[in-house]
């Protein structure tokens, strides 16, 4: 994942919405958004699946928890010796932690990643970690957004993205249709507004996007979610290298006992 945007405001309706896109290779195997072990009397873990390493790059649980993950560009080639950071997603919803129990141990083991930015979503408290620095952090109310750099870098897509959900918060939009619309921008940044994070222009061009396209890596999912006080509102649409491949939603109350009811 590699682009995420949220309005933090606990002590509404809504606590948390966020919206979130996907990017990865083309060639690299996923299932879209599914109830994982359902039939097995899993846990109630809401995500895509990477087929490849097993984890997922967002999900939520049924009892209202969510994270979400993205990766720190970085020239330097990622190790291949180090577990999957798909993993600390599904481990997180998959526990009983608070945010803060969950991430400040973590932080202690930060370097046995691959660089990458982890948000938390315990029910109560929103709360991310940077990998880089092993920095914990308490996300303040209102926008905030997260893309492959530091919480809240203003590289040029974050910005639109950012700008785009205040807009529609502002007109009290939180549903999928209004927001899915600001996945899906393809523009790219001005060259003198690109950020500088070593690799080539061109490839800086085309990852400017919000929604990116190219012969072999682009967006492969655009998320909605929304965690109501009463429910919780996913939808998900996948993507491939000749568009998009299908559309999920999944609507269930926060801690239901006898399965997830999704919407037709």
């Amino acid at each position: 994942m590699c682009l995420i945007a949220w309005n933090w405001q606990p002590h509404s309706a809504t606590p948390l919405l966020l919206l979130s896109n996907r990017d990865e290779f083309y060639a690299r195997s996923a299932e879209p958004l599914h109830w994982w072990n359902q039939n097995s009397g899993g846990s109630g873990v809401l995500a895509g699946k990477d087929l490849q390493a097993g984890g997922t790059w967002l999900g939520v649980s049924r009892d209202g928890r969510l994270a979400a993950l993205t990766n720190y560009r970085t020239t330097v080639p990622a190790r291949t010796d180090t577990p999957s950071r798909g993993e600390l997603v599904a481990d997180f919803l998959n526990s009983q932690s608070s945010a803060e129990a969950y991430l400040r141990p973590l932080a202690e083991h930060c370097d046995d990643y691959n660089p990458f930015n982890l948000l938390v979503f315990d029910g109560r408290q929103l709360m991310g970690l940077e990998s880089r620095s092993a920095r914990v952090l308490n996300m303040l109310l209102g926008i905030g957004a997260v893309s492959n750099a530091s919480f809240n870098t203003p590289w040029p897509k974050l910005t639109r993205l950012r700008n785009g959900l205040e807009s529609q918060v502002a007109l009290g939009h939180s549903d999928a249709a209004c927001l899915l619309p600001l996945l899906h921008d393809r523009s790219v940044a001005r060259d003198e507004d690109l950020p500088q994070t070593g690799v080539p222009l061109p490839l800086e061009r085309m990852l400017s996007a919000t929604f990116i396209t190219s012969a072999e890596y682009g967006t492969r999912a655009c998320s909605v979610v929304a965690i109501h006080t009463t429910h919780i509102d996913f939808t998900e649409q996948s993507y491939g290298a000749h568009g998009l491949l299908g559309t999920s939603h999944q609507q269930f109350a926060q801690g239901l006992e006898d399965g997830p009811k999704p919407t037709k």
